[in-house]
């Protein structure tokens, strides 16, 4: 009885920390855009680059915390873990209901960055931990990325007055900083939380951290990327959708695998279940994701499916 209730309270909690990621992740994103518009930073720029690493912030911090308090396993497949719910469960169900047209042109650097990403990931870590060089080369592929994302804004900013600032009054400056201060600590105390009870369910039930933090925790962090692909299907924003999952998965590779094993203070270790399976699966789902899309210039529904069911099948292996 005291174990059931325990773990209910785990599970009660784990949900609580959710939502103040979720709520949090949004008042941050909208007050960071806006303390960068009202400095005088062009808007394109901000889209480029607060915008695009500030939506990535639950996955962040929740592996930055977990890997500040040892639990490896579940600060590699938290990120590990989001980029493959981002790509087989979110962006297929994308694919399901909006499938379409894609340009080459728009898409070949950003996904060419994550396939390599997750190739990487996959060739520095069958030892049993993520090398420096690979974190090295992740880091220089997410350089990459960001000046990728201002060189393409830079390009596209077409009639935009740098001169154009939000409004700047009392009451919105107030709003706004209450918004980022709230909206930080809602994400790190959230955070918080998710850790620690992801914890307690992973040894009530008798399960590892890894299979925990690849299920449960990465799909509940990757909860912005949900939502704003079905907001991108009620609005027929096909190129929204993929192009905010596709960046998404490149921060989580590229930057907080790294940021993890230099918290962690040493080579990041990656267990037996990550490089047999979660990276594999990663990798492998990425590529059905981007390559025909690349060959064809266009996602297709069956695509979709395809790519709802090998994640399905996955989480069964994994379970």
């Amino acid at each position: 009885m005291e174990i059931n209730m325990s773990i209910w309270i785990a599970v009660i909690l784990f949900a609580v920390g959710l939502v103040f990621i979720v709520k949090g992740g949004d008042f941050f994103v909208d007050a960071a855009s806006w303390i960068a518009e009202i400095s005088g930073v062009p808007k394109f720029i901000v889209g480029a680059t607060v915008v695009s690493i500030a939506t990535t912030m639950p996955e962040m911090i929740v592996s930055i915390i977990a890997a500040s308090k040892g639990s490896v396993d579940m600060a590699v497949g938290n990120a590990v873990g989001s980029v493959t719910a981002n790509t087989g469960l979110i962006l297929g169900i994308s694919l399901v209901f909006m499938a379409g047209s894609a340009k080459r042109k728009s898409y070949l650097l950003k996904s060419a960055m994550l396939i390599a990403a997750a190739a990487v990931l996959c060739l520095a870590s069958p030892t049993g931990s993520l090398k420096i060089w690979g974190s090295i080369i992740l880091l220089m592929i997410f350089v990459m990325f960001m000046a990728e994302n201002i060189h393409s804004a830079v390009s596209e900013r077409g009639s935009e007055k740098n001169g154009e600032r939000p409004a700047h009054d009392r009451r919105t400056i107030t709003v706004n900083i209450l918004k980022f201060v709230f909206g930080a600590a809602g994400i790190i105390w959230g955070s918080d939380l998710m850790v620690d009870n992801a914890t307690i369910i992973a040894k009530t039930l008798g399960v590892s951290e890894g299979v925990i933090a690849v299920t449960i925790v990465a799909v509940g962090t990757s909860l912005p990327e949900l939502v704003t692909t079905l907001t991108s299907i009620a609005k027929k924003q096909a190129s929204l959708s993929v192009g905010n999952i596709i960046g998404a998965n490149i921060i989580d590779l590229t930057l907080i695998m790294p940021l993890c094993s230099v918290i962690s203070g040493k080579e990041l270790p990656i267990s037996r279940q990550g490089f047999m399976l979660d990276m594999p699966a990663c990798l492998i789902i990425t590529l059905i994701a981007l390559i025909p899309m690349l060959l064809r210039e266009k996602f297709t529904k069956l695509q979709g499916w395809l790519l709802l069911v090998i994640y399905a099948g996955y989480i069964i292996m994994v379970i």
